[in-house]
C-alpha cells in the first residue's frame, strides 16, 4: 500500500467513525426523533433507540483501533440491517416527519452503500 492510499484509508475510516459516533450520540441527545421512527411492532421504542445509539457509538469507536476494527465492522453491518425497518417505516409514512417521501425512499439504497463502506474499512 502506498503512503497516499494509507492516508486516504485512514481518513475514510476516521470519517466513518465520526459518522457513527455522531449519529449514535444523537440517539441520546434527541431520543424522541429516533423513537418516532421505530416501527410500531417494536415493543419499547426508547430502549431500541438507546441500544442502537450505544451500538453506533461503540462501533464507531471500535473502528478507530486496528485490533477491534473487524469485530466493530461486523457489529455495525448487523446494526445497519437491524435498523433498516425503521428507515423503511419512515419512507412509508413521510407525512409524520415533514420530509419529502421521495427523499426518504431515495436514502434507502444508501444503506447497502454504507454497509459496503463499513465492510471495506475492516482491513
Amino acid at each position: 500500500m502506498t503512503r497516499s492510499s494509507t492516508r486516504s484509508r485512514r481518513f475514510g475510516v476516521g470519517l466513518l467513525s465520526v459518522l457513527f459516533i455522531g449519529a449514535g450520540s444523537l440517539h441520546f441527545l434527541r431520543p424522541q426523533i429516533y423513537d418516532s421512527i421505530v416501527p410500531s411492532w417494536v415493543p419499547d421504542a426508547r430502549t431500541a433507540t438507546l441500544l442502537s445509539g450505544a451500538a453506533e457509538v461503540a462501533g464507531g469507536l471500535g473502528l478507530l483501533l486496528p485490533a477491534t476494527r473487524t469485530p466493530a465492522s461486523w457489529g455495525l453491518i448487523l446494526l445497519l440491517l437491524a435498523v433498516f425497518p425503521a428507515n423503511l417505516n419512515m419512507a412509508q409514512h413521510p407525512e409524520k416527519y415533514g420530509l419529502p417521501g421521495w427523499a426518504l425512499w431515495a436514502r434507502l439504497p444508501l444503506q447497502p452503500l454504507l454497509m459496503w463502506w463499513v465492510w471495506k474499512s475492516r482491513k
